[in-house]
């Protein structure tokens, strides 16, 4: 692991900025280092997250809200508590159908959200 590339060790909510990251979404970008990265992710209802794939392995906890979510050729509802896994490169999206926010984990870190 190197040390160049490592968020601080403590964040705060309140003090993290909300970035744009398509229409009806938003994301606060907490702890990272080159192998591990936590993300929260704001959903308007009916926001799409565009079918797309990355190399990294992703972990997802749906904090709040109602989501259709489709990876590879599976599409499920998932709902406040559930979870999801996408291996790498695996195409995957999802529609909001109620507003609510996923907590994401990256493996390795998502280079293109620092």
């Amino acid at each position: 692991m190197s040390d160049l590339l490592k968020s601080p060790n403590f964040q705060t909510g309140s003090d993290l900025e909300w970035e744009y990251a398509s229409p009806g979404i938003q994301r606060q970008v907490y702890g990272y280092d080159d192998r591990v990265m936590l993300v929260k992710v704001k959903f308007e209802k009916g926001a799409v997250g565009d079918v797309h794939q990355h190399p990294h392995t992703q972990v997802s906890y749906v904090e709040s809200g109602v989501f259709e979510l489709t990876i590879a050729d599976e599409t499920r509802v998932l709902k406040t508590g559930d979870g999801f896994y996408v291996p790498p490169s695996t195409l995957h999206g999802c529609v909001c159908l109620e507003p609510g926010v996923l907590i994401d984990v990256f493996s390795p870190h998502r280079e293109d959200f620092i």
